[in-house]
């Protein structure tokens, strides 16, 4: 798979292509700019950094250094999300006189929001949600910003340069969701050799335990939900009794562990009390 990546790097083309014209020979400047890849690739450095592109959600991202890699398990995160959002769009739609306090938007942050990899993507499938995106680093905000330039979501999603949810105003927000970094440094040997090497660290690591950032987010989480509200957060089996516990002390309600396809845990789901 990598060397397929880094083929369609060189020739600046897609798998149809490279597929449908097998008898393409390489030029020479193709091959110095193969051979190039393969080099860094031998070092470590993840394919996805060498070409600069990552797939999530069928939206072709741009990636670099300054963000964590978007992996196929946080789109369960995003599926939790739509499947909360939409009966509520519904909801509003039908009936906002019968609710005119709630017969606003739906309103959506992304805390941590790296690539812009989960704020795009409910972008792309929620066209009347309002969306925002806060992220510590302002690097990483700048390639979310390019993602949203580069698939015409700009207008959709607001940018916000913040420590988790720290400047956004209270009772706010209809969903909270996030993929914080969850892997504690204890668990450090057992992380993939490139990730711990190449990608950045506060958004693999979150400290000691890996449930310290997580610990900071519920209690901001609640503060920034309007009663009713839902956070959304991606775990990891590790922490997973942990997190259930954090929850429930901070007496959240309808809390539930969502496992991937593999059977492990992957999603924290939890209600802000409706009071």
């Amino acid at each position: 798979m990598n060397a397929e990546l880094l083929i369609m790097f060189t020739l600046d083309c897609d798998r149809a292509y490279l597929y449908a014209h097998p008898e393409r020979e390489l030029t020479p400047d193709d091959l110095q700019r193969y051979d190039e890849a393969l080099a860094r690739r031998a070092t470590g450095v993840p394919a996805q950094y060498i070409t600069g592109h990552q797939e999530f959600w069928g939206l072709d991202l741009i990636v670099s250094p300054a963000v964590l890699i978007p992996r196929p398990e946080t789109e369960h995160v995003v599926e939790a999300v739509l499947e909360l959002a939409k009966p509520q769009i519904v909801e509003r739609r039908a009936s906002p006189q019968a609710c005119p306090e709630r017969s606003r938007r739906v309103r959506i942050v992304d805390v941590g929001t790296g690539s812009g990899a989960i704020a795009l993507a409910l972008a792309k499938e929620l066209l009347t949600a309002e969306i925002h995106a806060t992220d510590i680093s302002a690097e990483a905000l700048e390639v979310a910003r390019a993602n949203a330039a580069r698939h015409e979501l700009t207008s959709r999603i607001e940018f916000h340069l913040a420590d988790l949810l720290g400047a956004l105003p209270p009772s706010s927000f209809d969903i909270v969701v996030s993929n914080p970094p969850y892997v504690g440094e204890s668990e450090e040997d057992s992380v993939q050799l490139e990730v711990r090497k190449f990608e950045p660290r506060n958004a693999v690591f979150a400290g000691p335990t890996g449930v310290e950032v997580i610990e900071r987010l519920i209690p901001q989480a609640r503060e920034a939900l309007c009663p009713g509200g839902w956070l959304v957060f991606e775990i990891s089996g590790t922490i997973a009794d942990r997190v259930r516990s954090l929850l429930s002390s901070w007496d959240w309600d309808e809390v539930a562990i969502r496992n991937d396809l593999q059977g492990i845990a992957r999603a924290a789901i939890a209600r802000k009390t409706n009071l």
